[in-house]
């Protein structure tokens, strides 16, 4: 029998709303965990305002690539700037990592039929998070090369990717090993792979295009909404993919007996 999208879709939602308590709680700490570490790495309000200062000479900026400004500032502001980059890489990494861990762990517990929570999901998967965060770390650095050398080689290196967590949780396998299994898995089914992942990005970027709208609640609480929102549909695309590769490896043992 074909794996179809709308099944997929079907079983996520029906997932998501079983278990609905214990995402948005997961969603939410793992929010609260990444705005804590952004703001405790991100440089003080003395070195942000060497960012302003000498702004005559960023002022003309209109039609200049990034390269171009970064050229045009002093060595102290190239310092900060990239501090303030490190500290929103690190913390986003983090805080994807135990969604990503403690997500695949809830999903396993709850297919086994036993009871769980968030915090239970996220303290279970402590023995994975390592191989997480290193496959996580290296994802996040192909795809991005990728999009900065062109979008399209950026979105095949996601789908490629986009079953190794799932595959490093489930199978224990090597951080290679599994980007390479994912890849041979997710292009031979890219018609239910792809729009999930163009329907996450979409997600993703509406969600950024809401941060104008939230201007009535404090900077803190608006980025901990906004990402906490951003977690769950993280959240449901990795139950979608997780309900994908489960019916892949039924599929592939049913065919072996």
């Amino acid at each position: 029998m074909p794996i179809t999208a709308s099944t997929l879709y079907r079983d996520s939602f029906n997932f998501l709303r079983n278990q609905l308590g214990s995402i948005l709680l997961m969603s939410l700490l793992t929010a609260f965990i990444t705005v804590i570490l952004n703001h405790t790495f991100t440089p003080n309000s003395d070195q942000l305002s060497l960012l302003t200062s000498g702004s005559d000479s960023l002022s003309d900026t209109a039609g200049m690539s990034l390269q171009q400004i970064i050229q045009q500032m002093t060595p102290e502001q190239q310092m900060v700037l990239l501090k303030v980059s490190a500290a929103a890489t690190f913390s986003a990494l983090i805080g994807n990592v135990l969604l990503v861990g403690g997500m695949l762990t809830l999903i396993q517990q709850v297919s086994a039929g036993a009871r769980t929570s968030a915090l239970r999901a996220i303290g279970a998967s402590a023995p994975t998070l390592p191989r997480v965060l290193l496959l996580m770390f290296l994802c996040t650095l192909i795809v991005q090369l990728g999009l900065t050398l062109f979008i399209v080689p950026g979105l095949i290196i996601a789908v490629a990717v986009s079953l190794s967590p799932i595959i490093v949780s489930t199978e224990k396998l090597g951080i290679f090993k599994s980007i390479k299994f994912s890849a041979k898995l997710a292009f031979a089914n890219t018609r239910v792979i792809v729009p999930a992942i163009m329907l996450w990005l979409a997600a993703k970027m509406l969600v950024l295009l809401a941060v104008s709208h939230l201007k009535f609640l404090g900077p803190e609480v608006a980025t901990i909404v906004l990402s906490a929102v951003s977690n769950l549909i993280s959240a449901y695309l990795l139950i979608y993919l997780f309900r994908l590769y489960s019916k892949l490896r039924s599929q592939a043992e049913a065919s072996i007996k």
